[in-house]
């Protein structure tokens, strides 16, 4: 097993994301990668022309740490722990999504169908890509957060609304693969 290459167990990221929740908790901040966007879109001026970007985006320079550090992790994730031979797919979900026309990721972890450049090829895939963007950020406005936000701090702080959240994605995300996704595809 080379844990160099492979991708981490639940158990260490896990543990990683405990302790970044302490630590953020500790010194009184919360996480959310939604809050990123919009420092950003403030910082590019978006505050001239909606209220919702008025806002003192310097106290949140913390958080744009955060963004660096997912990118940063995402470049790592992809150039040097890109063996996910350590991950299990279920041989039904694989079946399934054949029959959709999504082939397994095949040692990669995610399927090039979804994943790989050739979608920006298609318009009826950036016609969905563009469709469900704004639906996401739709709904992280509406649900106060986004799903990273929710899921992991505001359960963290045992936070009712979150709990309320995390309901409405999961069974959102039910929907999507089981009734959307194959009409979709």
């Amino acid at each position: 097993m080379d844990i160099v290459t492979q991708t981490w167990p639940w158990y260490v990221s896990g543990f990683l994301i405990g302790i970044v929740m302490l630590l953020l908790n500790y010194f009184g901040k919360v996480f959310g990668m939604s809050s990123n966007l919009r420092t950003l879109c403030t910082i590019a001026g978006a505050d001239k022309f909606a209220d919702f970007f008025k806002f003192d985006w310097k106290a949140q320079r913390w958080n744009l740490a955060v963004l660096a550090g997912a990118m940063l992790g995402g470049f790592v994730a992809v150039h040097y722990m890109n063996n996910p031979s350590n991950v299990d797919i279920n041989p039904k979900t694989i079946e399934q999504l054949a029959a959709l026309g999504i082939d397994a990721p095949n040692g990669k972890l995610a399927p090039q169908a979804l994943f790989g450049n050739q979608i920006f090829e298609s318009p009826k895939m950036i016609l969905i890509l563009l469709i469900g963007g704004i639906l996401i950020g739709f709904g992280s406005r509406y649900a106060g957060g986004c799903t990273s936000g929710h899921a992991i701090s505001g359960l963290s702080n045992l936070q009712i609304p979150s709990l309320k959240a995390v309901i409405g994605f999961f069974v959102g995300g039910l929907i999507m693969a089981h009734f959307l996704l194959p009409l979709i595809f």
